[in-house]
C-alpha cells in the first residue's frame, strides 16, 4: 500500500486512509522518522483509531503490535522497543492538571519517544515543539489525517513523509 501525502501549509501534511491497515501504515510512515525525545499528540474522536496509529509508530520500534493496548485505565503504559515507546491516554482525567502528576519528567524523557492521546486535553502541559495527529472520522472505515510539526526538526520529519523517504527506524 500507499499512502498519498499532500502538502496542506509549511507545517502540515495530510492524508486520506480507508482502512486500519493504512491507518496503521501512516503510523509506522512516522515512527520510522521518529527518535528519541520526540513526542506526538494524537487527537480525535473515540474510535478514531488514535491507539491503531500508535501500533504502527510501535510496530517501526521493535514493539509487536498486540502488545500495544490503549491506556485507557493505566494511563501510562511503556513498550520496550529499540528505544522506549511511552503511551498515554489523557481521556479519563477530569482535568489538565492531572495530566501533571503523572509524572511528566519521566513520560517526555529524552530516552524514547511519547505518545499522547487526547492531547488537545492537555495542550498546556505538552512540549510547545511536537507533532500533533489529527484523526478525522470521514466514514466507518475512512479517517482523514492531519499532521501538524512544530520547530524545525519536526517539518523536516513532515517533508521526508512527503518525499516517501521513511527509511527505517533508527537504532
Amino acid at each position: 500500500m500507499t499512502l498519498h501525502w499532500r502538502q496542506l501549509r509549511d507545517d502540515v501534511i495530510s492524508c486520506q486512509v480507508t482502512s486500519e491497515s493504512e491507518t496503521d501504515e501512516a503510523g509506522g510512515a512516522l515512527g520510522r522518522l521518529l527518535g528519541a525525545g520526540d513526542v506526538v499528540a494524537l487527537i480525535g474522536d473515540l474510535g478514531a483509531g488514535k491507539t491503531r496509529f500508535v501500533k504502527g509508530v510501535a510496530e517501526a520500534w521493535g514493539v509487536f503490535r498486540d502488545d500495544v493496548n490503549s491506556p485507557t485505565f493505566t494511563l501510562i503504559q511503556e513498550y520496550p522497543g529499540r528505544i522506549p515507546i511511552r503511551h498515554c491516554d489523557t481521556y479519563r482525567l477530569r482535568n489538565a492538571e492531572e495530566f501533571a502528576d503523572l509524572g511528566l519528567d519521566e513520560l517526555f524523557a529524552v530516552d524514547g519517544i511519547a505518545l499522547v492521546e487526547w492531547g488537545d486535553r492537555v495542550e498546556e502541559y505538552l512540549p510547545r515543539d511536537r507533532i500533533d495527529v489529527r484523526i478525522t472520522i470521514d466514514s466507518p472505515t475512512g479517517r482523514t489525517l492531519e499532521v501538524a510539526a512544530t520547530g524545525p526538526r519536526y517539518r523536516q520529519i513532515l517533508s521526508r513523509i512527503l518525499a516517501g523517504d521513511e527509511g527505517a527506524a533508527a537504532g
